[in-house]
């Protein structure tokens, strides 16, 4: 009884600690660029989910392959992870204000392949696995901060946990916090920006607001890596 009482309780902190682990800036700030092309929270939940696929992913990946060694990331390697998601902020804002400056009355469009038939339509660019429809851009960032957040992770798991089946298993349920916790978030989100769909210029400034923010978040926290990277 003790043994599933634990199991359970593990479970439920893994879960909640990925709820809680989506609310980092870095993460809000790179998401937030993603929304603010959106028009509507199922749309925006949509994009918080493929978020979530992505970071689970990359924990998964890294993760299992850490765990299969019992060895911990690079400091160096961490590093670097943490650097690429600095500079991808950086670019995500550059583009959100680039993006605001550019689009038409209607928002955000995409042009996608189907086959052979090519159109242009609202909303992110996506891929197709099968039969799910994902979008690509929220996918990839959300492997990158999975990347990033690796190391950490499988280093608490490493010290914390007896198996590799619990490991994993607890890195599993980790990222279905995080999708969870992002898809809401990101559903939230949504909601002011369907009530504001029509304005164009309200959505031009969020965008370009949460452009500024986001660059500005990815300069300050790449500043200090850089710095111990080239030493």
């Amino acid at each position: 009884m003790s043994g599933v009482l634990e199991i359970a309780t593990g479970s439920t902190l893994g879960v909640l600690l990925g709820m809680r682990h989506a609310l980092e800036p870095d993460h809000l700030a790179a998401v937030s660029t993603l929304i603010s092309e959106e028009r509507g929270p199922s749309r925006t939940a949509f994009l918080g989910i493929c978020w979530g696929l992505g970071h689970t992913l990359a924990l998964l990946v890294v993760g299992v392959m850490l765990i299969g060694l019992r060895a911990e990331m690079p400091p160096r390697v961490a590093d670097l992870f943490e650097l690429g998601v600095a500079l991808m902020l950086i670019g995500l804002g550059v583009r959100a204000v680039v993006r605001a400056a550019r689009q038409g009355t209607d928002g955000p469009s995409a042009l996608h392949q189907h086959g052979a038939v090519v159109h242009r339509h609202p909303g992110p660019r996506h891929v197709h696995v099968g039969g799910m429809t994902l979008a690509r851009r929220p996918l990839l960032v959300g492997i990158v901060h999975g990347l990033a957040g690796s190391g950490a992770l499988t280093a608490l798991v490493l010290a914390t946990l007896p198996s590799a089946a619990a490991r994993i298993t607890y890195m599993m349920l980790f990222g279905l916090g995080s999708t969870i916790g992002m898809a809401a978030l990101s559903g939230l989100l949504g909601w002011p920006l369907a009530h504001i769909g029509g304005q164009t210029r309200t959505l031009r400034a969020v965008s370009l607001i949460v452009g500024c923010l986001s660059a500005t978040l990815g300069v300050g926290w790449g500043f200090p890596l850089m710095s111990r990277l080239i030493r």
